[in-house]
């Protein structure tokens, strides 16, 4: 069994500030995140300047278990891509190129050939692996990413996306249906579906990124 520690670890912060797991904003379905993604974010009082996205695999755009971008989502995954060329956009898997389960780097460089989008190579797996992307953007500064509020998280769970993108300072989209029926899905990923309504129900709410404008 491979586990994710940081993930273990990392969810305690979620017993003094809950929110941590909490989406600035949420699609169905990939298919549902909004053209320009941006469009996502806004209305909420605060000023949008997204200028690369992280995305998450398996099942958000893939089915889990698959380096093939799901058929119906292929249309909107190369609209992405136009949104966000080159270096702007990245994904970030548990899977492919988490070093503690693709050892030699296979999966990633599979992911890439599969999708024409960088693999990030990280040691540390969501949620925890914040300065490795930080990192990386800085490393190539053509993405144009200068603060973490121009970064936009996608992805399908809350404890590993959405605290990602909250503890990094960025924003988080929840693809809260996925590929995968729900009925097929984990027990981790059945009770985040009723670990958000419960948590919001009660008033808590995803804190917005700041800029270092503001």
């Amino acid at each position: 069994m491979n586990l994710n520690f940081s993930g273990t670890v990392n969810v305690f912060k979620l017993l003094t500030k809950p929110s941590l797991c909490l989406p600035h904003a949420t699609a169905s379905t990939f298919n549902d995140i909004p053209t320009p993604l941006s469009k996502a974010f806004e209305g909420q009082g605060k000023k949008v300047d997204i200028r690369a996205v992280v995305l998450d695999k398996d099942d958000c755009f893939a089915y889990p278990n698959s380096n093939e971008i799901y058929p119906a989502y292929l249309e909107r995954f190369r609209k992405l891509q136009e949104e966000y060329p080159g270096r702007r956009l990245l994904i970030v898997s548990n899977t492919a190129g988490a070093t503690t389960y693709d050892h030699d780097g296979r999966l990633a460089k599979e992911l890439e050939t599969a999708t024409g989008v960088s693999v990030l190579a990280h040691k540390v797996k969501k949620p925890g692996c914040s300065d490795e992307i930080v990192a990386h953007f800085k490393a190539y500064p053509e993405a144009g990413v200068t603060h973490p509020s121009q970064i936009a998280v996608v992805g399908d769970r809350l404890m590993t996306d959405i605290m990602l993108a909250n503890m990094m300072g960025s924003w988080g989209l929840w693809i809260k249906d996925g590929v995968k029926p729900l009925e097929k899905k984990s027990i981790f990923s059945k009770f985040e579906q009723r670990l958000s309504p419960f948590l919001v129900a009660r008033g808590c709410r995803a804190s917005y990124p700041q800029s270092p404008f503001e």
